[in-house]
């Protein structure tokens, strides 16, 4: 489990809200906490995105397009190219493997 948002929203209450501290520690925690458990959903749509897909995509759907992109962009089939080639490729080939294992972990927590 996170902790670090309730952590640093207790210390950022504390000290915007100098009037009172304990009262702005208090609504920094549960700001925090807000972000810790990902209530606002920031950024559950944005490995989909990067997939070419949506959140309502099934297993099989995300395993063929993260399959698909791979073979499309994996840097061994730009070995051959101009540095710039390779380095882009590698760059997708992370941000497409962060999405994939990001999708995986949100769908485990299910």
């Amino acid at each position: 489990m996170r902790w670090y948002g309730k952590l640093l929203g207790l210390i950022a209450g504390a000290l915007l809200f100098r009037p009172n501290p304990l009262f702005g520690a208090a609504v920094g925690l549960l700001l925090g906490h807000a972000f810790d458990r990902d209530w606002f959903r920031l950024g559950k749509d944005l490995p989909y995105r990067e997939l070419g897909l949506t959140r309502e995509a099934s297993d099989p759907e995300i395993d063929l397009a993260y399959r698909r992109l791979m073979s499309q962009y994996h840097p061994d089939k730009v070995a051959g190219a101009a540095p710039e080639l390779r380095a882009e490729a590698e760059r997708k080939a992370r941000r497409i493997n962060a999405a994939y294992d990001r999708i995986k972990a949100l769908r485990r927590r299910r």
